[in-house]
């Protein structure tokens, strides 16, 4: 009876996190190609007959792309900031943008800038070891006032990665450490559960 009860626990832990995976997948798809997937399958189904399942999803990636063209070229740079600070003054939709923009942004940057390095610090205490992310090491003003050379490092918060402190240590006092970026993140979401 306990290995019956050891092997369903263990399918599911098996089994759970592919279902999981794979349902959120396909409501994703399906969300994207209906916004505006269903515009295009009633005028092909009324006009040819039939429709093309993901046509939608696709005229979604060819807006988004236009979109990320025009607000990178001059006029949306002009444009869109007015249009985003109108945006986030509404009602409501001030409490709600912000943060999901901080969010998208920390995600990107991690793709755009990156955190340099994953590192292990003493933090808060001596003897307490603190993971995270060297950032900058070139902080002049900082190095010259503490007369040694400091480097910047992001402390993540469990179980959100996206929110966190900066902190100054001296750069010999820094372990680094041979692990991805995107492991160490699944660390403090985890909790320290998630093993690399």
């Amino acid at each position: 009876m306990q290995s019956l009860k050891r092997y369903f626990i263990t399918g599911l832990a098996v089994v759970v996190p592919i279902f999981l995976t794979i349902y959120v997948l396909v409501v994703v798809f399906q969300m994207v190609d209906g916004i505006l997937g269903r515009f295009l399958n009633v005028y092909l189904k009324e006009t040819l007959g039939f429709y093309i399942p993901g046509l939608g999803l696709l005229l979604f990636l060819l807006v988004i792309l236009f979109i990320g063209f025009m607000a990178t070229r001059f006029i949306g740079k002009k444009i869109y900031p007015q249009i985003e600070k109108w945006f986030a003054s509404l009602p409501l939709v001030n409490k709600i943008y912000p943060t999901l923009k901080q969010i998208i942004q920390f995600i990107m940057a991690q793709k755009e800038f990156g955190f340099k390095k994953v590192v292990l610090v003493e933090y808060p205490s001596k003897g307490i070891w603190s993971l995270g992310f060297l950032t900058n090491e070139n902080f002049q003003q900082i190095t010259s006032a503490c007369g040694k050379e400091m480097a910047a490092v992001f402390l993540s918060t469990t179980p959100g990665p996206f929110s966190g402190y900066v902190v100054f240590f001296p750069k010999e006092e820094i372990k680094f450490l041979d692990i991805s970026i995107t492991d160490a993140l699944k660390i403090i979401i985890s909790g320290g559960v998630f093993k690399p």
